[in-house]
């Protein structure tokens, strides 16, 4: 039987709301002040509380952080007769619910307070709740994982951080290659040295070998002073070579060079650096098969895969969603200045059912778009509507290979956002390189859905 509690220092509204909400819910009560309704709260417990902004004494603000304090899953409505925009910021910052206008009529009332009371009932469903610690969000690299295969990552890590040998990962883009070099440079002999990451797939030939080995001044039309490249910043710690299949064979053959010599010049120099970093390469591609197409240089893939890790996607290791969700949720809480801290069974399930095409990176773009939406602390299932579109639709649709699944998932992505290529990298957790590569693939475009509607 659900408890609601209405505060307000005028005895007149606080009847009529009252006698309003009295036919649909079981228990109404009202107190004329503050003080009177938190004492209410401490003893009854209430499921709701809506409490007037304006009020002698103690006004609806300190009211709302006191009931906060005391039962953080009372939703609170917020009623004002006053056009205060700087009050109602404050209130939605300090967990209320939402806030309507004395002015509303009655049945706009009722529907704002029937969908709180509901939204307390999945609450008392809740699978997840967090805890109130976020030293974990803080380390710049941290990972989650319980299954066998994650094991098996975390036993790699901790023999290879003790050596500085090569490292070449492999996996899908988005689950968290960067991340296991992280934890490789952080828990090992180069904790103290420069870890310093670069992302091959995102410059041209040039430019990526002046990022790599630096320049020196008048090394080529706008080369104005020397510059260091990414070896000599990470001095005798790490450089991570994010997606080294897209290396050209020129740089492959200079990235065997150095590997070789332990040495390189700046471009355009002649002075001889020493290379003392150690080398993680990573790829989302099959570099045995890039070598037998003669596409990557088979001495320096065997260079580079001294020691190997393979990071499985996220749909084969989905028992570590829960936990992925509640570290997710943490970090993203302390970034955005949130306190989204519940999630139900039904909302769990859903993201555990999900394919998860761009992986972890996917699943956490994804909790960040929902917590953005959260109207207070609990992440409902409509802020991930789009998961429960594919869900029905993959009910009644067999799709026959994995490959039918991504193809389908990204063109239903590529649609909602208007083919606009950038948003779409973003929601499914993976680089833009990437998405043009998979629209090549699949023969995806935006004239052949064009031609579809015109056929209907």
């Amino acid at each position: 039987m659900e408890k609601i509690l209405i505060i307000d220092d005028d005895r007149v509204y606080a009847e009529t709301l009252k006698m309003s909400l009295s036919g649909s819910f079981a228990n109404v009560c009202y107190k004329l002040n503050g003080s009177d309704g938190l004492d209410y709260v401490r003893a009854e417990n209430p499921d709701l509380v809506i409490t007037d902004l304006k009020m002698p004494g103690m006004d609806g603000i300190e009211v709302l952080r006191q009931i906060k304090e005391i039962d953080n899953s009372i939703a609170v409505l917020v009623i004002t007769a006053f056009d205060d925009s700087n009050s109602i910021i404050k209130a939605m910052q300090l967990g209320a619910y939402d806030y309507f206008d004395k002015s509303f009529d009655l049945k706009r009332i009722k529907n704002f307070v029937k969908k709180s009371i509901e939204n307390k009932r999945r609450y008392d469903q809740m699978v997840i709740k967090l805890s109130e610690g976020t030293e974990d969000v803080k380390l710049k690299h941290y990972m989650f994982g319980e299954t066998p295969a994650m094991k098996e990552i975390f036993k790699k890590i901790g023999k290879v951080s003790a050596t500085k040998v090569n490292v070449l990962i492999q996996g899908e883009s988005g689950t968290g290659k960067e991340l296991v070099a992280g934890l490789i440079h952080n828990h090992g002999i180069t904790i103290n040295d420069p870890f310093v990451a670069v992302n091959c797939s995102a410059l041209s030939e040039s430019l990526l070998e002046s990022e790599l080995f630096g320049h020196v001044q008048g090394a080529f039309t706008g080369a104005i002073r020397n510059k260091k490249g990414k070896f000599e910043l990470a001095g005798k710690g790490t450089i991570f070579l994010d997606e080294i299949s897209e290396f050209t064979p020129k740089l492959q053959a200079k990235l065997l060079r150095v590997i070789q010599e332990k040495e390189f010049e700046r471009v355009g120099g002649e002075a001889i650096i020493k290379m003392e970093a150690r080398i993680i390469a990573a790829t989302n591609k099959n570099l045995q098969e890039l070598v037998q197409n003669g596409k990557f240089r088979e001495d320096l893939y065997y260079r580079l895969n001294i020691f190997n890790i393979s990071i499985p996607p996220l749909r084969d290791r989905k028992e570590d969603i829960p936990k992925l969700i509640i570290h997710f949720l943490k970090k993203i809480n302390f970034e955005l200045h949130k306190n989204v801290n519940t999630v139900p069974y039904d909302v769990v399930e859903l993201l555990k059912e999900h394919n998860w095409i761009g992986n972890v990176r996917e699943l956490e773009n994804t909790i960040m778009n929902a917590v953005l939406l959260a109207e207070n602390n609990v992440l409902q299932k409509e802020y991930f509507n789009f998961l429960k579109i594919e869900s029905e639709v993959k009910s009644t649709i067999k799709l026959k290979t994995l490959a039918e699944v991504e193809k389908n998932h990204i063109e239903y992505v590529l649609k909602q956002l208007k083919w606009n290529k950038t948003k779409a990298s973003k929601v499914l957790g993976i680089t833009k390189t990437t998405l043009y590569n998979k629209i090549s693939l699949y023969n995806l475009s935006q004239e052949n859905d064009k031609k579809l509607v015109e056929n209907k």
